[in-house]
């Protein structure tokens, strides 16, 4: 069984968002606690944090079919002391309110050197980051997200998400969730079968397939190995369809958020009616 949804919208309040998922006949989805492009946000209250619990339970769904985005102010690698731990208090922050709102997993970016400190100095940074905040937290398990390797932004190579879960404490919440379109745009082939395999077979091998814990389901507008972020729908890119089809067939991907954050919205319903019918096939 596989948990197949898209990254919703809050407007209206964070039970919205559930409401939004249903609408899609979403079995899955992702949403903001908060702003995303603001550091600060008024603390939950118990009125906010019930409709949300009551959403979900009206809309059958668990934390396990569940992943927040935190914030993209976040950067838990930045090389300047003040702003790393600006930084650390958001992600605590965003731990803090998915404690309150009963939900066990968080998906961040790793974060950028921003070409001021090493690659290592920034993959050591994150994963103190990580250890300072699991310390003061629990129950959340903090999930990161592969990048396209745009910038100076680090992730974009399994061996380095591979560091900072090696350096991180408490290995038992920290995980990784894999954006199909970062992992093209930042040089892993997946337009074919046999690309797919050998692709997560180097994740398995180099990461872990135990520490899988989401998908993004997105085609790509840029090229092969180009670094740079553009999603696009599902068969609409350069990638092609068979990677998603391929996701859907592979029972290594069940029981995990799998999310579309594809650029236009009015597909979505469409596109997850087709995963779906992918994953049907494969029980024929």
């Amino acid at each position: 069984m596989k948990y197949i949804g898209a990254h919703v919208s809050i407007a209206g309040g964070l039970e919205k968002a559930a409401e939004r998922a249903a609408e899609l006949q979403a079995t899955a989805f992702s949403f903001f606690t908060k702003n995303q492009r603001q550091w600060y946000a008024t603390s939950l209250t118990p009125e906010k944090i019930f409709a949300f619990h009551r959403a979900c339970a009206m809309y059958q769904y668990t934390s396990e079919q569940i992943i927040p985005h935190g914030s993209y102010l976040i950067n838990l690698g930045h090389p300047i002391s003040d702003k790393l731990e600006k930084s650390r208090f958001a992600l605590l922050d965003e731990v803090n309110r998915c404690q309150q709102l009963n939900l066990t997993l968080l998906n961040i970016h790793p974060g950028s050197h921003l070409k001021m400190i090493t690659e290592d100095q920034c993959l050591k940074r994150i994963s103190e980051s990580i250890n300072i905040v699991l310390s003061k937290t629990k129950g959340v398990t903090i999930v990161l997200e592969n990048t396209a390797g745009q910038g100076s932004n680090m992730g974009f190579l399994f061996e380095h998400l591979s560091t900072i879960i090696h350096n991180v404490e408490d290995k038992s919440r920290i995980g990784v969730c894999i954006d199909t379109c970062h992992a093209f745009a930042s040089g892993y082939e997946l337009r074919t079968q046999d690309a797919c395999i050998k692709t997560f077979a180097d994740f398995d091998r180099i990461v872990g397939f135990k520490y899988l814990c989401g998908l993004h389901l997105n085609d790509s507008k840029s090229q092969f190995n180009s670094r740079v972020d553009r999603h696009h729908n599902l068969g609409k890119g350069t990638m092609g369809r068979i990677v998603f089809s391929w996701i859907m067939k592979n029972k290594r991907f069940n029981r995990i958020p799998i999310i579309l954050e594809t650029v236009n919205q009015h597909y979505w319903k469409e596109e997850i009616a087709w995963l779906k019918s992918e994953q049907d096939k494969n029980r024929s």
